[in-house]
């Protein structure tokens, strides 16, 4: 359905805001997906997310500093983010021992596990971009490379 159309609006717009609206309203129905998905799994888009980088330096420890910067959505709260993920027992917080300033996180087994989970219902996820061909998926990805420069 055509965004105007979605939205209610009579008034035309410039394909500048069309396209600024239809990338906004597309953006928060993925993502309301994302967290319905995500729900059943005790689990948030953000902590899902930091969890995935986390996998991606096991066995090597990472840092909030790590975490926060390859986050998908930025949060100026990332060690909030991590005390979660402790007390759920996903990630393990310790002293570096080489720099006693420094905090080591590491993703547990039980991290681990959850992804792993998560991974075998991902096709029920992704069922979310069956409207598109692979070469149209493609094309949105470059389409939103080009855009963000």
């Amino acid at each position: 359905m055509e965004i105007l159309k979605i939205i209610k609006s009579t008034v035309p717009q410039p394909i500048e805001v069309e396209a600024m609206l239809n990338l906004l309203y597309s953006s928060n129905w993925v993502l309301s997906n994302l967290n319905k998905f995500l729900k059943p799994f005790g689990i948030t888009q953000q902590q899902y997310n930091a969890l995935r980088i986390l996998r991606g330096q096991y066995p090597k420890p990472a840092n909030v500093k790590l975490v926060r910067e390859r986050l998908l959505v930025k949060l100026s709260d990332t060690s909030r983010l991590v005390d979660r993920l402790v007390k759920n027992e996903w990630v393990t917080r310790k002293i570096n021992k080489s720099d006693g300033r420094a905090v080591d996180i590491i993703i547990t087994e039980k991290g681990l596990a959850l992804l792993k989970t998560i991974d075998e219902a991902e096709p029920l996820m992704l069922k979310i971009m069956q409207n598109l061909s692979e070469a149209e998926l493609h094309q949105l990805s470059k389409l939103l490379e080009t855009l963000r420069g």
